[in-house]
């Protein structure tokens, strides 16, 4: 009987040839222009069923280019499969939203702008999450200045 990693590796590979174990766990590393098919296939192959994206998360690669990586984390409630999808994105560039496949992609999304800087096409409500409207940057950047302060905006009160 195979492995139950190496039967999703290789039907991971089927549909994005990069796919590779690392340290023990799935990881399949896409072109931009692919994420929304290897994810959506990763959603609905029967052989898959990764119906949880659990987080979406951002990575600073200053000084390498592309410049970011942004990783989809997502599991199987039926199979217990954990699964990383990767994608490389320069600065400026964006990526297609993944809410309609996925609603939690909603919050992870507006963090992963807010931090870095990322945007994401079609995401329907894509504004900071963390930060005041009016901050400047992006702070998880690895070129952001530590020592920048920003005045931080009165908050009305309404008795």
């Amino acid at each position: 009987m195979q492995a139950p990693k190496q039967m999703v590796l290789e039907a991971i590979q089927s549909i994005s040839p990069e796919a590779s174990l690392e340290r023990g766990q799935v990881v399949a590393q896409v072109r931009r222009e692919n994420l929304r098919k290897v994810l959506k296939a990763c959603k609905e192959d029967p052989r898959l069923r990764f119906d949880f994206l659990m987080d979406v998360v951002g990575v600073d690669y200053l000084g390498q280019k592309p410049r970011f990586e942004v990783v989809y984390l997502l599991y199987s409630s039926a199979t217990n499969h954990r699964l990383r999808v990767k994608v490389r994105v320069e600065e400026g560039e964006s990526l297609p939203s993944m809410v309609g496949l996925w609603a939690s992609a909603d919050w992870a999304e507006r963090e992963v702008w807010d931090m870095y800087g990322i945007k994401f096409e079609g995401h329907p409500n894509l504004k900071r999450i963390l930060l005041f409207e009016e901050f400047e940057g992006h702070p998880l950047r690895k070129d952001y200045p530590t020592e920048r302060r920003q005045k931080i905006p009165k908050i009305e009160e309404s008795l």
